[in-house]
C-alpha cells in the first residue's frame, strides 16, 4: 500500500512569499496543523533552510522539492504549494519555481524519505502533470491530482 503524503489540509494554491524561510514556515505551519504535531515550526524550517544550504531542491520545470527529516514525527508527511508568483529557488535549470512539494520524514526514515521524494519527483516530472497542477482551479482540485496520479503505487 502506497503511504499518503498530501492532505487536502496541506494543499494551498495562489500562495504569495517574499523568500524560502517564508514558503517554508508557511508549509511548515499547514502540515503542524493538518497533523497535529507538536515539533516546533522554527525546527522544520532550519532543517529545510540547512538542507537547501547543501544545494537547491529546485528540480527544473519550475518545481522544487525541499525536504528534511524531522525529529518528532512518525511518518512521511508533504504540503503542497502554487506560488502566485514565481520565486527564484536556484534551480537546476535556472527557471524560477511555482510548484512546491514539501517533504518531511522522520529522522530514522532515510528510506521511507528516498521513496517518497522519488514517488513526488516522478510524478511532477511529467509536464501533463505539472499543466494540470497549474491550471487547476483550486486547492482542492490540486490535491485531487496529487492523490490520483497513476505512477504512486510505482
Amino acid at each position: 500500500m502506497t503511504e499518503v503524503l498530501f492532505s487536502a489540509d496541506t494543499v494551498v494554491v495562489d500562495l504569495t512569499v517574499v523568500s524560502q524561510k517564508q514558503l517554508f514556515q508557511d508549509m511548515a505551519t499547514r502540515i503542524i496543523t493538518a497533523h497535529e504535531l507538536t515539533v516546533a515550526e522554527r525546527d522544520i524550517v532550519a532543517a529545510a533552510m540547512e538542507r537547501e544550504r547543501l544545494g537547491s531542491t529546485g528540480v527544473g520545470n519550475g518545481v522544487a522539492l525541499p525536504h528534511a527529516r524531522i525529529d518528532g514525527i512518525t511518518s512521511v508527511m508533504a504540503g503542497f504549494a502554487r506560488l502566485t508568483d514565481p520565486m527564484d529557488f536556484d534551480s537546476v535549470d535556472g527557471r524560477p519555481v511555482d510548484l512546491i512539494a514539501f517533504l518531511l520524514a522522520p529522522a530514522d526514515a532515510a528510506g521511507a524519505h528516498l521513496r517518497a521524494l522519488a514517488r513526488v519527483s516522478r510524478q511532477l516530472r511529467r509536464e501533463d502533470n505539472r499543466n494540470r497542477l497549474r491550471t487547476a482551479p483550486d486547492a482542492l482540485s490540486v490535491f485531487t491530482i496529487l492523490s490520483d496520479d497513476p505512477l504512486k503505487s510505482a
